[in-house]
């Protein structure tokens, strides 16, 4: 695993639907909670990351991407969401999840979040400071491993997806 966090997740019986697993909607709210957790956990020397973003900032998801490897059905014990930073850009950083067992033998899901530093004020991106970028790469780890193929592209000849 990379150099995240891991936060337990308890299953509620609301989170299952009517194919007796884990609903799809809810693995992006485990992930989301993960992410709230992440962002608000002490740093060494003092603070969390939502402190560097201050008021005046916040961030918003630009995108979300998840595999569904395996169902979780009801049960007692939680799930666990590995959390850590794959990509820090210019006003962006990325999150990979899995969500997992606790000796992370077997995985859920896999997934990634892109977020945005933006302006309270002028709803505009924001470039992240020295010291975010910093708070960041202390949890930086690999690339989500995803299973999908390269995206499809336009032929000249087709015209269409391949």
């Amino acid at each position: 695993m990379a150099a995240g966090i891991q936060i337990a997740q308890q299953i509620r019986f609301g989170d299952i639907d009517s194919y007796h697993h884990v609903n799809n909607v809810v693995f992006l709210q485990y992930l989301e909670d993960a992410r709230v957790q992440l962002t608000h956990a002490p740093m060494p020397g003092g603070g969390t990351f939502q402190d560097l973003v201050g008021p005046d900032l916040f961030t918003l998801v630009g995108r979300n991407e998840i595999e569904y490897l395996a169902p979780i059905t009801f049960r007692t014990e939680p799930v666990y969401v590995n959390i850590w930073i794959t990509h820090i850009g210019g006003s962006s950083f990325d999150f990979g999840y899995t969500v997992t067992e606790a000796d992370t033998a077997t995985v859920y899901a896999q997934a990634a979040t892109s977020m945005v530093l933006v302006s309270r004020t002028t709803g505009r991106p924001v470039r992240l400071t020295e010291l975010q970028r910093t708070a960041l790469e202390a949890w930086r780890g690999d690339p989500v491993p995803f299973r999908r193929s390269a995206p499809r592209t336009k032929t000249p000849a087709e015209g269409t997806a391949q």
